[in-house]
Parts: structure tokens; C-alpha cells; sequence
């Protein structure tokens, strides 16, 4: 896989499609992982296809999305060599603020990359 610098609009028109129906479901599985004390840095896996990243929380067919949803953290990307360890502390100064921004990993067959989608005002 590669990883694309750009988001193409095509994706970025879909994801915000979608985000608009998924955006509670994902913020307060967020909160969560932080309340729980899973991580501070809470990392939603889409794809269209089936990937083994994190657990699946929304499927394509639950909520007629595009993409499915899964929720992981920071440790598991690690874990599975996604992010590497010597750039932790960078992933980590530039997560953005978990109450107001989404972590979003697309997972696609030409490209991966991660996105910060900023939740709806409530």
C-alpha cells in the first residue's frame, strides 16, 4: 500500500457523506476509549472492504454508508507496525484534540492515510 499525501475529492466527498450519519457513533466511542483508559488516542479504521484493524463498529449495511467503521487506538497501530515506534512522539504532537476532531485511518486499495474530519456543533 501506498500512501497518498493528497485525499482525492472523490473520497473526501464520501467520507464527509458518511460522517455526517456516523459522527455521534464515533465520538462517543472516543470518549469512551478515553474514559476506559484504552489510550488517549483513539483511531477509527474505513474501509470498504473487510480489513483485520481494530474492532468493526459500524458495517457498510447498518447504517447505508459507503464505508465501514472500525475503532482501534494509537497501541494497536503500533502493534501491527502501522505507525512506527520511533514515530510515536511525532504521532502524537500532531493528534488533534479527540473532543472535537475524528482520527480517521482510510484504508483504501490505492492508498492509506489518516484524516481529521472535525465533529459537527452540536
Amino acid at each position: 500500500m501506498q500512501n497518498d499525501p493528497e485525499l482525492n475529492g472523490k473520497y473526501l466527498g464520501t467520507i464527509t457523506a458518511d460522517f455526517a450519519v456516523v459522527a455521534d457513533t464515533l465520538k462517543e466511542a472516543s470518549y469512551q476509549i478515553r474514559k476506559r483508559g484504552f489510550s488517549d488516542y483513539p483511531i477509527f479504521p474505513i474501509s470498504k472492504t473487510p480489513i483485520p484493524v481494530g474492532q468493526l463498529l459500524i458495517g457498510q449495511r447498518e447504517l447505508a454508508t459507503k464505508w465501514n467503521y472500525h475503532a482501534s487506538y494509537l497501541d494497536e497501530f503500533v502493534q501491527r507496525k502501522l505507525v512506527d515506534e520511533d514515530k510515536v512522539e511525532d504521532f502524537m504532537k500532531t493528534y488533534k484534540n479527540p473532543d472535537e476532531f475524528c482520527c480517521l485511518f482510510v484504508v483504501d486499495v490505492e492508498f492509506t492515510k489518516f484524516l481529521y474530519v472535525p465533529y459537527p456543533e452540536d
